[in-house]
């Protein structure tokens, strides 16, 4: 059986893509440093598969370690020749993904991603593996606002963003030399939430400095109240206006954009992956109030340098290209991200008794 390797796969949004891959009964090879995530999560994912009935622990590989070791990659790609799992389709998740820290020390922002990539994809070209979704992000864009396209300009204002869109660009650069690779860059917006079952979801190994994380961190007791940087901005609340999408629907819109690079000839597109819709600061915290029957207080505060009004995708090409949709809307985010962080208070540190009997396979 062929495999696709996933980089950061046991991350958040790399696991909850995992999981959708292995309902769909693909065989998977994750690599994954654990900086920044648990293989927890890929004995959770088992766990959900035994529950429902599905054996995803033959289908389902690991190996710790950093993509910027090449020797490695390669070994990855023998070991699974060898042993009759080719590796013939990569996505790429892992990277440093903060903004504010990307500001305060580039260096590792620029080795960890994109030295990470180039590694990557020079393995990949000596295996013949020309197949690759790409995870970038919203932030490669220049000017935000409501309804943003895939061909509006791109330049970003932080370091993360400027290696996101590097990554884009030698992606690009790649296909224009070999037609033969089938590339997607799929530009997330904002995820959010957690899968339906309560047993994945966003692991706080550091400060957060996203939203939703913070708001469950105020639900839980862990925070008095949240800060919301700005209360004039030129919105019809006068906060800040995202375009929020269930964790997911994300992890679904990765098994569409590879079945679509797969079909046809080889090509490369660039992708939007968001809701379309906008949601205020304000109305996302109602709305989790309402649904998770519970008081989340705040307080204003001087807006954040960088910060934008609004940043809402224009999902269009997405819905046209691929056999995808976004389906969960903001009360599923709320309710299915409050379900994991309720549950889950302290994250992956505290469910190890409850999956002590599964284990990971190892890769080499």
């Amino acid at each position: 059986m062929e495999s696709i390797l996933v980089t950061g796969g046991a991350g958040y949004i790399g696991s909850h893509t995992c999981l959708d891959f292995l309902e769909k009964g693909y065989c998977l090879i994750v690599i994954d440093s654990n900086i920044n995530s648990s293989t927890q999560s890929l004995k959770q994912i088992i766990k959900i598969g035994n529950l429902v009935g599905q054996d995803f622990k033959e289908r389902i590989f690991f190996v710790r370690g950093d993509i910027r070791n090449e020797k490695l990659l390669n070994d990855i790609f023998i070991k699974a020749e060898k042993t009759n799992k080719k590796v013939y389709s990569v996505i790429h998740f892992a990277g440093l993904k903060s903004i504010s820290d990307s500001v305060q020390d580039p260096l590792s922002y620029w080795d960890n991603n994109l030295i990470g990539a180039i590694n990557l994809l020079k393995t990949m070209k000596k295996h013949d593996c020309k197949n690759i979704v790409f995870s970038s992000s919203a932030s490669v864009y220049q000017n935000a606002k409501i309804s943003i396209t895939e061909k509006m300009e791109k330049s970003p204002s932080n370091p993360y963003g400027q290696t996101k869109l590097t990554i884009e660009n030698l992606l690009i650069d790649i296909f224009e030399s070999d037609s033969n690779w089938r590339i997607a860059n799929l530009r997330y917006f904002n995820p959010i939430g957690a899968h339906e079952s309560g047993l994945i979801g966003e692991d706080l190994l550091n400060e957060p400095t996203n939203i939703f994380p913070i708001i469950c961190q105020v639900a839980n007791g862990f925070r008095q109240k949240i800060d919301i940087f700005g209360n004039d901005w030129p919105t019809k609340d006068g906060t800040c206006i995202r375009d929020y999408i269930h964790v997911m629907d994300l992890a679904k819109a990765h098994v569409a954009s590879l079945d679509y690079l797969m079909k046809g000839s080889p090509k490369l597109i660039n992708l939007n992956i968001g809701t379309g819709k906008g949601i205020s600061v304000l109305s996302l915290i109602k709305e989790f109030e309402i649904i998770n029957k519970c008081k989340i207080d705040y307080k204003f505060v001087n807006r954040r340098v960088g910060d934008l009004p609004q940043v809402v995708a224009n999902n269009s090409l997405s819905l046209s290209l691929l056999n995808w949709k976004p389906v969960k809307d903001i009360s599923d985010m709320c309710a299915d991200g409050w379900k994991w962080a309720k549950n889950n208070p302290n994250g992956y540190k505290k469910i190890n008794s409850s999956t002590e009997n599964i284990s990971i396979k190892n890769l080499l």
